[in-house]
């Protein structure tokens, strides 16, 4: 039997991606989200291991930023959704339950504007494909009709990731379609970032002498150490204007 509300989901997607003149994609999947569940901002992040491990979309420059917080810090529902392979509802960031589950990314969360949180797996089986997350600015639970519209819509986010579409899936996989999208569903700017972290994990594992998760935990120690962006320490060893050294306490500044 066809489920009426998925139905109803599927064609705000439709629509959506219509009215941008593109095919439904992962953007499609965050815009959808925020205004079914009345929310302030959205991000998708893919996970190639245990954690999130990429930003593949976000809805503004504040979901974005929590997005790789949770990158930077290793901790934050992000994490612990795909550990558990449930969603994570943080109705009200102020809860002490949560400063205490997540004691860096909750204030840094709420410094950015985040009242509650929400995040739901993208998961077939024991494949675990990434994380939908969205926020709220002010506090409080979903409703019953908004949570039962986002696991439809991070249903819709794991065939696309699984698929590796963007929309149809017709594409090559090179280049960018009409709305300045990567084919993979990735917007430039968020791929750039991405290749950047890449190839300064992949810089460090020689400068360092150290396996790829070494450096990489070690870029995010040092972002976090000077209040940085890990997009943009990342750009900064890639240019050559900053270097890590073997000792943690000596690290060089751009």
């Amino acid at each position: 039997m066809t489920d009426p509300r998925g139905v109803v989901v599927w064609g705000r997607l439709a629509a959506h991606a219509a009215a941008q003149g593109r095919r439904v994609s992962l953007a499609d999947v965050c815009a959808v989200a925020v205004s079914s569940a009345e929310l302030t901002g959205a991000w998708l992040a893919v996970a190639r291991g245990s954690g999130p491990d990429f930003v593949m979309c976000v809805t503004g420059p504040a979901g974005e930023q929590l997005a790789e917080l949770q990158l930077m810090l290793g901790e934050g529902p992000c994490h612990d959704v795909l550990a558990s392979a449930a969603p994570v509802l943080a109705a009200d960031l102020g809860d002490t339950e949560f400063s205490r589950r997540w004691p860096a990314f909750t204030p840094a969360a709420r410094q950015l504007g985040a009242g509650a949180v929400f995040t739901f797996p993208l998961i077939v089986g024991a494949i675990r494909a990434g994380v939908l997350g969205l926020y709220r600015g002010a506090p409080g639970p979903l409703s019953h009709r908004q949570l039962g519209d986002l696991l439809i819509l991070a249903d819709a986010a794991t065939v696309m990731v699984l698929g590796g579409v963007h929309g149809d899936g017709d594409g090559d996989g090179d280049g960018e379609d009409e709305a300045g999208t990567t084919l993979n569903g990735q917007a430039p700017d968020l791929a750039l970032h991405r290749a950047e972290i890449d190839q300064a994990t992949g810089m460090l594992t020689v400068q360092l002498d150290v396996s790829a998760g070494e450096a990489f935990a070690r870029l995010r120690a040092y972002a976090y150490s000077q209040q940085r962006r890990l997009a943009d320490v990342a750009g900064d060893i890639v240019a050559r204007r900053l270097r890590l050294d073997r000792d943690p306490g000596q690290d060089g500044g751009p």
